[in-house]
């Protein structure tokens, strides 16, 4: 079963991110339909954000502006939107986030 889960690290605060509402859509022709969605724990991490999915083209939506504000942060990105293509049917796929007011890095973990 393919599952997709996430790890936000504030690299400015140089601590997880937690707080951060994360959406996870598919896309279906010209537009993403909603697939889960999760709030990163203490640690940063969303284990899991839906039960199995098929292969395709996912985003997952960070908004790190709620995050930002609730950390009395002025932040230069309201959302961080992150498209990968989901191939095999049986991987996991783990997508971590490294985040600043200003800047953020993304990858392919493990």
């Amino acid at each position: 079963m393919t599952t997709i889960s996430t790890h936000v690290l504030d690299t400015a605060r140089g601590r997880p991110a937690a707080g951060v509402p994360v959406a996870l859509e598919m896309r279906d022709g010209d537009a993403f339909v909603p697939r889960g969605s999760a709030t990163t724990d203490s640690d940063g991490r969303i284990a899991r954000l839906t039960d199995g999915i098929e292969p395709g083209v996912y985003r997952l939506r960070f908004d790190t502006g709620s995050y930002f504000a609730a950390t009395g942060t002025r932040g230069f990105y309201p959302y961080v939107d992150v498209v990968i293509d989901v191939r095999d049917g049986d991987a996991h796929y783990h997508v971590p986030l490294l985040l600043s007011p200003f800047g953020y890095a993304t990858y392919r973990g493990s």
